[in-house]
């Protein structure tokens, strides 16, 4: 009985473990082998091809960083727009919840109890913030390199400040949005831990089919040095 009274207590840390345990094995990933992960071979595209966008003239340069910078900017803008009319609607939801919470009787929804009430949105709407935040400095570096790839005499032959602030709008943009897809297995959370479970199983299925979909052949498969070497010689 004392296990299904405080069910939430096994399983929404086990979901929690498990997002953050995946999201830990792929950092380690593309810090190490960053030809096995998508986000790594991108990273490495994105320095192939910053160091090459300065042999392009002033008139395609501003346009093609527009364009190539274009898309993770949208998503980064839609991300920051989700999170803050889910956090606001969550604000609403609370309040309704509470009142109805004698309809979630049953060792199926866990624990209604006051505290644990509060911990569920509490918990939520601080994941919302976090993805908010992110996304937002993310629009801001974006911006800022978007600029820089278009000032005079910005290029030199090593990668240097304007790189430096690309990736970590794209890093962020990326944060922001991992964030937000571990915020909606605990949004289930009011319908019980066991949604939270599933969710968090699906959710980490999905991102590793999502993260680890490169797959090469021996024979097209690029090596991290020759990559790199290419970018500093060029």
């Amino acid at each position: 009985m004392g296990v299904i009274v405080y069910i939430d207590t096994i399983l929404v840390p086990i979901s929690l473990f498990l997002t953050v345990g995946y999201h830990a094995y792929l950092w380690n990933t593309i810090k190490n082998k960053p030809s096995h992960t998508t986000i790594g071979m991108d990273k490495l595209r994105r320095t192939a091809w910053f160091v090459n966008l300065k042999k392009l003239g002033e008139d395609k340069k501003g346009m093609l960083a527009v364009q190539s910078l274009r898309n993770t900017l949208m998503a980064a803008i839609l991300t920051a727009t989700i999170t803050i009319l889910v956090n606001l609607a969550l604000a609403a939801l609370a309040n309704n919840s509470y009142s109805a919470s004698h309809l979630f009787k049953g060792a199926f929804f866990g624990t209604q109890s006051g505290r644990i009430f509060a911990l569920k949105y509490g918990s939520a709407s601080l994941f919302l913030v976090i993805s908010f935040l992110c996304s937002s400095m993310a629009i801001g570096y974006l911006i800022d390199a978007n600029f820089l790839m278009n000032a005079y005499g910005e290029f030199s032959s090593q990668l240097g400040y304007t790189q430096t602030i690309l990736e970590r709008g794209f890093t962020l943009a990326l944060i922001g949005n991992r964030v937000l897809c571990i915020t909606f297995p605990l949004l289930l959370w009011m319908l019980g831990p066991v949604p939270v479970m599933l969710a968090s199983l699906a959710l980490v299925w999905g991102l590793y089919e999502l993260d680890f979909a490169a797959k090469f052949t021996i024979r097209d498969k690029p090596t991290d040095l020759t990559i790199e070497e290419k970018c500093i010689r060029v």
